[in-house]
């Protein structure tokens, strides 16, 4: 082990050390140790185990440590540490603009543990709430994160869309546009893409010389009839090539894997059209059975389905007709109430759902009650003013750890409707889990299951539940189970959708708004509804407006 490894584990047990606040001074010497010993004219490998204490800023206790790691190769005080800190915690290390009493902080005291997590709190506002993390600091780390995740090879759906046209023009530039074909993953909306795939028309020998710019992508792999690249951005890039078959190619590489085999297997004499087109709606004709668009290329099941009768009318992002689950400056959010409402209604939105975070939601100054009598005031004065839109009043109130909801029935019956989550104590066995939410389900004044399982895409795989019997469960108290539209969420997962449907559960794809441009996410809640073949009428935010308030008196009149 050479030096700079040695001074490598003197700077993590010094920072690990500072996290958990164990001894400033034995902090500050380990990184004084890891300095030095990175400056060291000699490898400690080679320097009699009598000396290593005699040299100048190493001393006893730190000379014990270094013969421990070149006797043993580890070090027993840092595998302490490491065992009683999350790994998303040690991971937040490698985090521009914030160091270990930062990210301590942010640990014991906002509760995140990993890089998501933080990422997502930024979004949300919640870290300039606390001391010594003002605005210019969380957009920084924001940034910071973003570039992070950037280079880690996966990817969520929207940060690819953000970049897809650029490399589909440069692509069409370089090949002709009716070479160049978009497939794969992002073709399917799937949430997390690994790889942004193309079919390419042309050759790995003609296509190669043209990546041999100034500042090329990385080729990682070559195999006859595939190129895959690592882009600038850190985002890989796969072109399947040749010029024979474009279109089998482009219709098999679009469809997931049990999709494909199940079609190839069941159509084995199938004929393809001479060129490559995105309307590969011929291709299902010629077997006789009803187009089945490329988002629904997964399973075999809708090959079957797709057989005996024509599949319906998917939902589409102009059929959002309000906005539900929404938050403003009253808790974690940017816009004050009026500026959402507005905002709201401008974009051609009927209705605005207002749900600030409830009174346990302390980390995002959630509302104690005599601030919701103070905001329902203010939400009947603006519905006063304006007009052909309306304010509902809501709350997104925390599921606590035994099920109940943070508010007396009679605050809880001052609401148009209630979301119920859970925020905090995310880590519990299924069972608790289970009867945490089940119980919130029950409750009377529960209208909406606020993102079902609390998970954050790439970073927090959420609490352990039985899909089917939180369904069942909202089924039989006629409680609509939100889709969270927010990109790094998308709960509940589209995979489990169609049982609710199958329950005549109705799905709520709500964004999640901490901010006017928060809108904007209903379209990934959508993109994602579509998989399950969700259609407006089993939205509930596709409902207008009048439908929409008799709906929740019904259901209102029903429960209590």
């Amino acid at each position: 082990m050479d030096n700079y490894q040695i001074a490598d584990i003197f700077s993590l047990l010094s920072k690990l050390t500072d996290i958990h606040a164990e001894n400033n001074f034995k902090a500050k010497s380990y990184a004084s140790a890891a300095f030095n010993i990175e400056k060291l004219p000699v490898q400690l490998s080679e320097t009699p185990t009598n000396k290593i204490a005699d040299i100048k800023g190493i001393g006893a206790s730190s000379a014990n440590k270094i013969i421990e790691i070149l006797e043993t190769g580890s070090l027993t005080a840092l595998q302490e540490l490491i065992a009683k800190t999350p790994p998303g915690v040690i991971e937040m290390l490698n985090i521009k603009g914030i160091g270990p009493k930062k990210i301590s902080t942010i640990w014991k005291e906002m509760e995140i543990e990993s890089i998501g997590e933080l990422l997502y709190a930024c979004e949300e506002n919640r870290l300039k709430l606390y001391k010594g993390f003002g605005e210019k600091t969380q957009q920084n780390v924001k940034e910071s994160i973003e570039f992070y995740i950037s280079n880690q090879g996966s990817y969520l759906y929207y940060q690819v869309e953000a970049v897809e046209p650029q490399i589909t023009t440069y692509l069409q530039k370089l090949f002709l546009p009716e070479n160049v074909h978009i497939t794969g993953a992002y073709k399917r909306q799937l949430e997390i893409i690994y790889e942004l795939e193309y079919v390419v028309n042309s050759t790995n020998e003609n296509i190669k010389p043209k990546f041999e710019t100034a500042n090329p992508p990385e080729l990682l792999e070559e195999n006859p009839g595939n190129l895959l690249y690592k882009l600038l951005n850190g985002l890989k890039l796969r072109l399947y090539t040749g010029t024979e078959a474009v279109a089998k190619k482009l219709f098999f590489t679009g469809a997931g894997p049990d999709f494909a085999e199940a079609f190839i297997k069941k159509y084995p004499g199938i004929s393809f059209p001479g060129t490559a087109n995105a309307d590969d709606s011929a291709v299902f004709k010629q077997v006789n059975i009803n187009f089945i668009p490329p988002c629904l290329r997964e399973t075999t099941a809708i090959i079957e389905r797709a057989a005996h009768s024509p599949l319906p009318q998917l939902i589409q992002p102009e059929d959002i007709r309000g906005i539900i689950h929404s938050h403003s400056n009253w808790s974690d959010g940017s816009n004050t109430l009026e500026e959402m409402a507005l905002a709201a209604k401008e974009q051609g939105f009927e209705y605005l759902v207002i749900s600030d975070h409830s009174k346990s939601a302390f980390y995002a100054q959630g509302l104690h009650e005599e601030k919701i009598r103070a905001q329902h005031q203010l939400i009947d004065e603006l519905n006063n003013k304006l007009t052909g839109f309306t304010i509902f009043k809501s709350i997104e109130s925390d599921i606590l750890y035994d099920g109940s909801l943070d508010y007396s029935n009679a605050v809880l019956a001052t609401f148009d409707l209630v979301i119920a989550s859970v925020h905090s104590i995310l880590k519990m066995t299924e069972e608790k889990a289970m009867q945490r939410l089940i119980t919130a389900i029950e409750n009377p004044y529960t209208t909406i299951l606020g993102h079902m399982t609390g998970r954050l895409l790439l970073s927090r795989k959420g609490y352990p539940v039985d899909h089917k019997k939180i369904i069942d469960a909202c089924a039989a108290n006629r409680v609509v189970i939100e889709l969270n539209a927010h990109p790094s969420r998308l709960d509940i997962d589209w995979r489990h959708i169609d049982y609710a449907l199958e329950k005549n559960v109705m799905i709520s794809i709500d964004p999640d708004a901490h901010n006017i441009d928060g809108f904007k996410d209903t379209r990934y809640g959508v993109l994602s509804a579509q998989k399950a073949m969700v259609t407006k009428k089993q939205n509930l935010s596709s409902m207008g407006l009048a439908e929409f308030r008799n709906y929740l008196k019904k259901i209102k009149a029903a429960k209590l």
